[in-house]
C-alpha cells in the first residue's frame, strides 16, 4: 500500500514520523517480519519506553500497525509495517491554498444522550460528579476539554459559511478520540460511528483507552493517573470519491450525499448500545491528550 501525501495539515504527523533516523531503523526491522517492542529495543540498544514512543508516532502517521498476542505466558505488542511507500505531492507553481477552517470545543455540543461511565473536565477541574449525565447540561460544560461516556452520542452544530461562488471539494474532520474503559485498558475495542448531517460516514473501531504506558503529553498534572490520558488523532475526509479515514477507505459516502446546502451542518460521534464492541468514547480537546487541538473542520474550496 502507498500513502499519497501533500501539503494538507492531516499529513503533518507523517512528515514528523519520517524525520527520525531511529524510526527509519524501526521500519527497516519490521519491514519483512513483525517484532515485539522488547526485541526492537534490544536490537537498537534503546529502552522499551523510548521505542514505544517512536512506535506511537509511526502508528499515528499510519505507517506502522500492531496487535497483541499471548506468548510465553505474557502479552506482547507485535509491530508490523503497514505501508510500502510514501508519495509526496509538492506545491506547484500557481497553486494556492483554498481552505476554510473552524474549531469546535468538545464542550460545545448542541445535543447529547450519554450513559455511564461518563463525565467531563476542564483544564483546571472536574465538572460535577462522574457517571451522572445531568452534568452534561452544567453551564461549565462549554469549557470542557475532555468528555467521555459508555454509550450514546454527542452532537455539534456549525454554521455553513460557504459563499454563493464557492464549492466544497472536500471536507475534513480532525479529532483526538479513543475508547472509554473503567480505568485504563490497552485492549478495549469500541465501534465509534461518525455522522454528518444525519448521514453515517462509517464506523471506526477504537482499539483502546490509552494511558497505561504514559500520561498524555498535554494532560494536566492534576488529572487522575488511572483514567483517560490520550487518544489517537483521526482525520476523516469526504470528497467526490467517498469517505476516508487517515487515507484509508471508510465508506462510499460522497459530498453529494451529505446535504451541504443546509444552513447549519451537524456532526455526531456515537457508540450504539447494540454495537459489536460497546467500549465507549472519549473526546480530547485543546489542553488534554497528545494533540493540542479541539474538533477541527476543514473545508477545501474551489471557486
Amino acid at each position: 500500500m502507498i500513502i499519497k501525501a501533500n501539503r494538507e495539515p492531516r499529513f503533518m504527523p507523517l512528515y514528523e514520523a519520517l524525520a527520525s533516523e531511529v524510526r527509519w531503523e524501526i521500519m527497516s526491522l519490521i519491514a519483512d517480519n513483525e517484532m515485539n517492542v522488547k526485541d526492537i529495543a534490544d536490537h537498537l540498544k534503546l529502552s522499551p519506553s523510548i521505542v514505544t514512543m517512536h512506535i506511537r508516532k509511526l502508528e499515528q502517521a499510519g505507517l506502522v500497525g500492531s496487535h497483541r498476542v499471548r506468548l510465553n505466558g505474557g502479552t506482547h505488542k507485535m509491530c508490523f509495517l503497514k505501508k510500502k511507500a510514501v508519495e509526496i505531492e509538492l506545491p506547484s507553481a500557481g497553486q494556492s491554498a483554498k481552505l476554510r477552517e473552524q474549531s469546535i470545543s468538545v464542550g460545545h455540543y448542541t445535543a447529547f444522550e450519554v450513559h455511564p461511565t461518563c463525565g467531563l473536565g476542564t483544564r483546571e477541574k472536574e465538572i460535577g460528579v462522574w457517571d451522572d449525565p445531568r452534568y452534561f447540561l452544567d453551564p461549565e460544560r462549554v469549557h470542557a476539554a475532555i468528555l467521555w461516556f459508555g454509550w450514546g452520542y454527542v452532537e455539534y452544530k456549525m454554521p455553513n459559511y460557504l459563499l454563493a461562488d464557492q464549492t466544497a471539494e472536500a471536507i475534513e474532520i480532525s479529532v483526538e478520540i479513543a475508547s472509554e474503559a473503567p480505568g485504563l485498558r490497552d485492549y478495549w475495542p469500541s465501534d465509534i460511528e461518525f455522522t454528518f448531517n444525519g448521514v453515517s460516514l462509517g464506523t471506526w473501531t477504537s482499539p483502546a483507552d490509552f494511558g497505561r504506558a504514559a500520561r498524555g503529553k498535554l494532560t494536566p498534572e492534576w488529572w487522575h493517573r488511572n483514567v483517560n490520558q490520550y487518544g489517537l488523532l483521526k482525520t476523516i475526509r469526504i470528497d467526490a470519491s467517498g469517505t476516508f479515514m487517515d487515507g484509508e477507505p471508510m465508506s462510499g459516502v460522497t459530498l453529494a450525499d451529505i446535504r451541504l446546502g443546509e444552513p447549519f451542518w451537524t456532526l455526531r460521534f456515537a457508540v450504539d448500545e447494540h454495537a459489536v464492541n460497546v467500549g465507549g468514547l472519549t473526546l480530547y480537546g485543546s489542553g488534554f491528550g497528545n494533540h493540542d487541538q479541539d474538533i477541527v473542520i476543514r473545508v477545501h474550496l474551489s471557486y
